[in-house]
């Protein structure tokens, strides 16, 4: 997998989790034919996120990933892309899989934005998602997308 490079700037990955997220993105990169690409995640908490999404977007606030192109669409991938670890954390305990899983998603997620997805509006929005779900059973991941995001069933109680 030298395609892929995984920078954990937490510190808070094991070994077994750099390893799942690095072996599954590889599995999709070649899923995606995107050949002689160079795919470098880096894993960051809020703090980070908030600077980085402020810097690029003028939004303070944390977000699940950000992806930064070095490559025009159409060309093979060049791209940096940063995955928070503290928001992962956070949707995998609220879906009940691990963070490791949960990272996997957001680095998928940028990927399928490089090779020309979008989610600006409701119909491409579930294309986007039923392609990372097919992709991720088809790399052993399963299915991990919520499809409401903004649904807490435990809020209930």
């Amino acid at each position: 997998g030298e395609r892929v490079e995984i920078h954990d700037r937490t510190r808070r990955l094991r070994p077994d989790e750099r390893e799942l997220i690095a072996d599954g993105l590889c599995r999709l990169l070649e899923e995606l034919e995107q050949r002689g690409d160079r795919y470098t995640v880096e894993i960051v908490d809020d703090a980070r996120m908030q600077l980085l999404h402020e810097r690029w977007h003028g939004d303070s606030s944390t977000t699940d990933v950000l992806t930064f192109p070095m490559s025009a669409e159409g060309e093979p991938i060049d791209a940096d892309v940063a995955c928070c670890l503290d928001e992962a954390e956070r949707r995998a305990e609220l879906l009940g899989h691990d963070r490791a899983r949960e990272l996997v998603l957001y680095a998928l997620h940028g990927l399928l934005h490089l090779v020309g997805h979008d989610d600006h509006d409701e119909e491409s929005y579930a294309r986007m998602h039923a392609e990372e779900d097919r992709l991720l059973e088809l790399v052993g991941l399963g299915a991990i997308f919520a499809p409401d995001p903004c649904a807490h069933p435990e809020d209930e109680s």
